[in-house]
């Protein structure tokens, strides 16, 4: 009898050790900390534009950073001037981060952000990679280097731009998708773009299943019907672009502030 109890206690026990096993996970991911709110709010600072958070910051510097190299870049390639299309590129990549670069120190130094003063090491290399191109190979590289780069940068604007909640950074990330628009639309007209070395590298990097429709199966479609206001009104808005519209993205805003408007730290030889 007594040997039958302790068996019977041995099960309960082992039945209890088994559910505590499995509920433990279930009631300590409640509790902990560490979740994704919780690393936002430890990484955030209270600013008099809003919540300032650890990707805001990083963009910050990531615009700085992107003039630093990005300007002297395009600099180069209005003096090497190989095509016309190379030193409109290279033009618009001069006025459009002396500009944004404006905007991003006025930024910093409202928020009390520290910005570099030098390209990263990865940047520099670009630099040195470029000054030691020539002809075609220069321009081959000149307009997928400043691309990719540009691609790689449109993503985390959009990012911020979104999630955001301080005005200073949200009003930065739209002056830099318009400028970054139109630096990714300038260097794609240089018809130089390795568009399929860009999509295996994104490839390369994410393990997720493409979505979206099937191949197409043959044959033309059924065009669906085109998506029309409902009622009547009267519409005052225009599309952004169209026929004879120029290729570059219209980037005209308000002036950076007077103050912000040095000239940008020369990039090393």
């Amino acid at each position: 009898m007594q040997r039958r109890i302790n068996g019977t206690a041995l099960i309960i026990a082992a039945l209890l050790a088994t559910v505590g096993a499995l509920a433990f996970p279930v009631w300590s991911y409640a509790d902990r900390s560490g979740t994704g709110r919780d690393k936002l709010a430890a990484a955030t600072v209270a600013t008099p534009y809003g919540p300032l958070s650890a990707t805001d910051r990083d963009f910050l510097v990531k615009v700085r950073l992107a003039g630093l190299w990005e300007l002297p870049a395009g600099q180069q390639a209005i003096e090497r001037a190989p095509t016309r299309a190379i030193k409109d590129a290279g033009d618009h990549l001069v006025v459009g981060h002396a500009d944004l670069d404006a905007r991003a120190r006025d930024v910093a130094a409202k928020l009390g952000i520290e910005l570099p003063n030098q390209p990263n090491e990865q940047q520099q290399g670009w630099l040195r990679e470029l000054s030691a191109a020539s002809g075609r190979e220069y321009e081959r590289k000149f307009a997928n280097l400043l691309r990719n780069a540009h691609g790689k940068v449109f993503a985390l604007i959009a990012q911020v731009r979104h999630t955001t909640r301080n005005s200073l950074i949200r009003q930065l990330a739209t002056d830099a998708n318009q400028t970054v628009l139109d630096h990714i639309t300038m260097l794609e007209a240089t018809g130089l773009v390795d568009f399929d070395a860009i999509a295996n590298e994104a490839a390369d990097g994410t393990t997720a299943s493409p979505t979206g429709p099937p191949p197409p199966a043959g044959g033309v479609p059924t065009a669906p019907d085109a998506a029309q206001p409902t009622g009547s009104g009267t519409f005052t808005s225009r599309p952004s672009t169209g026929p004879g519209a120029p290729t570059a993205v219209n980037t005209d805003r308000p002036a950076p502030p007077a103050d912000a408007l040095d000239t940008l730290a020369p990039a090393p030889s």
